[in-house]
């Protein structure tokens, strides 16, 4: 296996197989950040400067402006967040971009953290006046995790910013990570000029219609003349220190995780945009290789593999379909092809893949290890299903968390239980929120991570299902999945406690808890079993 230590050099390319230069195309990466720091806005910004669309949206869209792109669903353009993962695919400069616009806000961290296992880079995105926030920490720690380069962007420079030296000492600080700034603002604020590009020592100038304009040699003279607020002498003196002072990018331990490279600019102004797009396209890796349970797949090789990693339903609602949305690990998936389901071992014809730009779609008819694509299906597929063209082998890493809220849905109509029953299966296998049954046959449980989930889960029934609900408080406030290496200690476990013991969507076993005190004395006096409160979906399915 090659390891990718610099860009893939032309004569390289020409000598590779056809499968490994599409490989070598694929760009997929999320973008993560803490909430209102810019994240959907730069989401449509990349896709304007990528030629994806013809006019971006505003994420506090009024009557006469577009919605975002990446913001479908009916509660998102309500209140203006990302609830959902949006996939949206697209050429640039002769590569495939797969871009994953991820939910900012906290409460729907489980479908972020899945995506992350999806992707080969993110591009974190920083609000210029607060540094690094709590959400932004955390999903660093879970890129860091898995080894995911990180591009920076710090976003808001026509607003009051902090001092640029400020924020890149706090990123190294805060998230142990050395940065390299590859460009730098000329101003700040309303006297925002524009970014010099530190590699080359040109200046690319913001201009009054918000467009960019192409890079030009630094004059700093008659930029002020124009503009009289900056001073030139202390512009000139900040430059120099950023080229003296700032260590030179490199290129090895931006892959390996350890260094980030850092942009500045303004996704509301699209200014930066085009940087940071090109800046994916020669640094950030292609498809790298995926651990399975039994061996590392990599990704030029010719047998088409795939996980699953989301899960959504009514995306159309006239037609209540469910897409799988799978990442390729290698080969080419063809249409029409059959494939092997390895959680239950029988084959699936792959016969409409789709490739997404947020809810629209198009067919799929061949896609490479980096695509994304989406597998529409009746229920068959579940978050964590592995494809192969035969081999037996399961991906490892898409996670379950334990829930921090637990309810017990209450029905308008009590004539409904049966659709209740089965809507809230299919949200549990979209993710949207873990459904569990109690053994001792009281009514199941639903657990979410933050309460803007039960908001979701509430109006999605109302509006996909037609059923009125309600939430109750249970007796029990937490919920830890046992297991034991000793199916009969288990087993007696269980026996002993009945009433406190549920099934999760998959049948494996949920100890409910009422408090944090029991869990911990039930944990105390069953020696040889494991509480975990997290699960890993692929592991189990292997």
């Amino acid at each position: 296996m090659r390891r990718m230590n610099k860009p893939l050099s032309a004569a390289d390319s020409a000598a590779q197989t056809p499968i490994a230069a599409e490989v070598e195309r694929r760009r997929t990466f999320a973008i993560i950040s803490h909430p209102d720091a810019g994240k959907t806005t730069l989401t449509e910004k990349l896709l304007l400067f990528g030629g994806a669309i013809n006019l971006a949206g505003q994420v506090k869209a009024k009557r006469d402006r577009r919605s975002t792109r990446s913001d479908w669903m009916a509660i998102e353009r309500e209140r203006g967040i990302s609830v959902v993962t949006s996939v949206m695919t697209f050429d640039y400069d002769g590569r495939v971009f797969n871009l994953l616009d991820t939910p900012g806000h906290e409460d729907f961290s489980e479908d972020t953290y899945r995506t992350l296992t999806a992707v080969d880079s993110a591009v974190m995105v920083i609000d210029a006046a607060k540094g690094i926030e709590a959400r932004t920490r955390k999903l660093f720690e879970v890129c860091r995790l898995r080894d995911i380069p990180i591009v920076t962007f710090i976003n808001k420079m026509d607003r009051e910013a902090r001092d640029p030296f400020d924020i890149l000492d706090e990123i190294e600080k805060t998230l142990a990570l050395d940065t390299t700034p590859m460009t730098w603002p000329i101003g700040q604020g309303r006297d925002f000029a524009g970014t010099y590009d530190i590699a080359s020592g040109e200046m690319r100038l913001l201009t009054d219609d918000g467009r960019t304009v192409d890079r030009q040699p630094l004059d700093l003279a008659s930029l002020a003349a124009k503009n009289p607020m900056l001073d030139a002498e202390a512009i000139a003196e900040e430059l120099k220190l950023v080229k003296e002072a700032c260590r030179p990018f490199d290129f090895q331990a931006f892959r390996e995780g350890h260094l980030t490279p850092v942009f500045f600019g303004s996704a509301l102004k699209n200014f930066g945009v085009k940087d940071l797009l090109d800046a994916l396209g020669k640094l950030a890796p292609p498809p790298r290789a995926q651990v399975a349970n039994t061996r590392k797949i990599d990704a030029h090789e010719n047998a088409m593999t795939a996980f699953v990693f989301k899960i959504q339903a009514n995306m159309d609602p006239n037609h209540r379909d469910r897409i799988a949305f799978a990442r390729l690990c290698s080969g080419k998936l063809r249409r029409g092809m059959k494939a092997k389901l390895t959680r239950t071992g029988k084959p699936v014809t792959l016969s409409a893949p789709q490739f997404f730009f947020a809810q629209d779609r198009s067919v799929a008819d061949e896609a490479y290890a980096g695509d994304v694509v989406g597998i529409p299906n009746h229920g068959t597929l579940r978050i964590g299903d592995t494809f192969t063209e035969g081999e037996e082998l399961a991906f490892l890493g898409v996670p379950n968390f334990a829930p921090e809220i637990l309810r017990r849905v209450k029905l308008g109509d009590p004539m409904k239980a049966k659709k209740l029953k089965e809507a809230l299966q299919q949200m549990a296998e979209e993710g949207v929120v873990q459904v569990f049954r109690p053994l001792d046959g009281a009514p199941a449980l639903v657990g979410v991570v933050g309460p803007l989930q039960l908001d979701v889960l509430k109006v999605r029934l109302a509006e996909e299902y037609g059923l009125d609900i309600g939430f109750d408080q249970p007796e029990f406030q937490l919920a830890r999945w046992i297991a034991c290496d000793d199916r009969k200690k288990l087993d007696e476990f269980v026996s002993a406690n009945y009433s406190s013991v549920a099934e999760d969507l998959d049948g494996d076993k949920v100890f409910m808890a009422r408090n944090q005190f029991i869990l911990d004395y039930t944990r105390e006096r069953a020696p040889g079993l494991v509480f975990n409160d997290i699960k890993d979906v692929k592991k189990e399915a292997a």
